[in-house]
C-alpha cells in the first residue's frame, strides 16, 4: 500500500490521491513512467518524481523512520505489508490513572511474547534495546496512551519509527469501542474465560490485590491479560488491514 501512497507529496490530499488512482496511476512506478498526471503541472510532477524516487530509496533501505516523518500518523497502517515481519506489538498496564507507574509491558513479534513485570524483570533500558530491533510498532490506543506514557517515563525509550494505532483505524471502519469490544466485533475469543471477562479498570485492581495479598494468582491473571492483549493486536491488524485498503479507495 505504501507504494500506492501519494499523500506525502506536497499539497496532495487523500481526495487528490484518489483522483490519481482513478486516472490509472496506482503506484509510484506508474507515476514515474507517466509523462503527464491530470491536475499536476509538469514542473510539480518533476519535483514529485524526485520525492518519490527518494521515498523508494528509503523503502529499499528499510528506513521506516523516514516514513514516520513524512506520513500522518493515521496513515502509518499503509506501511504494514512492508514491515509486517519486523513489527512489534506493544501493550502496557499501569498501577493507576493519576501518576501511575508501569506494572506490566508485553511485546509480541508475531511469534514470541516478551513480558516485563515490575519487581521482577521490568528494565526500561532492556526494553529500549529490544524495541530498537524493529521497524514498526503496533498498538491499540497507543498514540494516545501507551506511547506518551512510556516517553514520560523515559524520553528516548521509543524509537522514531511508525506506530500504527489500531483504535484509530478500527474507528475509521465503524469498529468503535475499547479493545475488548473490537475483539467481539471481529469474533476474537480469549482461551481463559476469566481473562475474557476482564475489562478496562480490572488490571489495576488485579495489581493492587496482588500487592495487598501477595497472592501470585492475581499477578498471573494480570500477566495473562496483558499477553493476550498484545497477541490479539496481530489478529486485529491482519483482519483490519485489507478492510482499510478497501475503505481508502472507496471513501
Amino acid at each position: 500500500m505504501i507504494r500506492s501512497t501519494f499523500i506525502f507529496l506536497d499539497g496532495i490530499s487523500h481526495t487528490t490521491e484518489k483522483t490519481i488512482w482513478h486516472n490509472g496511476i496506482y503506484d509510484w512506478s506508474k507515476f514515474l513512467l507517466s509523462k503527464e498526471v491530470p491536475g499536476i503541472s509538469k514542473k510539480r510532477k518533476s519535483y514529485f518524481d524526485m520525492k518519490i524516487n527518494n521515498a523508494k530509496k528509503h523503502l529499499m533501505n528499510e528506513d521506516s523512520s523516514y516514513f514516520s516523518k513524512i506520513l500522518p500518523k493515521k496513515h502509518h497502517w499503509r506501511l504494514f505489508p512492508e514491515f509486517c515481519d519486523k513489527c512489534i506489538y506493544l501493550d502496557i498496564e499501569i498501577s493507576g490513572v493519576d501518576d501511575g507507574y508501569i506494572t506490566c509491558i508485553s511485546l509480541f513479534d508475531g511469534y514470541n511474547t516478551m513480558t516485563f513485570v515490575k519487581g521482577f524483570n521490568l528494565d526500561l533500558k532492556h526494553i529500549k534495546k529490544t524495541l530498537s530491533n524493529y521497524k514498526m510498532i503496533i498498538t491499540f490506543n497507543g498514540n494516545v496512551f501507551d506511547i506518551p506514557f512510556l516517553k514520560k517515563k523515559q524520553k528516548d525509550l521509543i524509537p522514531d519509527i511508525p506506530c500504527w494505532d489500531l483504535r484509530h483505524s478500527c474507528a475509521q471502519l465503524g469498529l468503535k469501542g475499547g479493545l475488548k469490544q473490537i475483539e467481539k466485533l471481529l469474533a476474537i475469543k480469549r482461551p481463559n474465560k476469566i481473562v475474557q471477562d476482564l475489562h478496562g479498570g480490572d488490571p489495576i485492581k488485579l495489581w493492587r490485590t496482588y500487592l495487598a495479598t501477595g497472592d501470585r494468582y492475581y499477578l498471573e491473571l494480570l500477566v495473562e491479560y496483558n499477553q493476550e492483549d498484545v497477541i490479539n493486536l496481530k489478529t486485529i491488524a491482519d483482519k483490519v488491514f485489507p478492510l482499510l485498503i478497501q475503505h481508502s479507495r472507496s471513501e
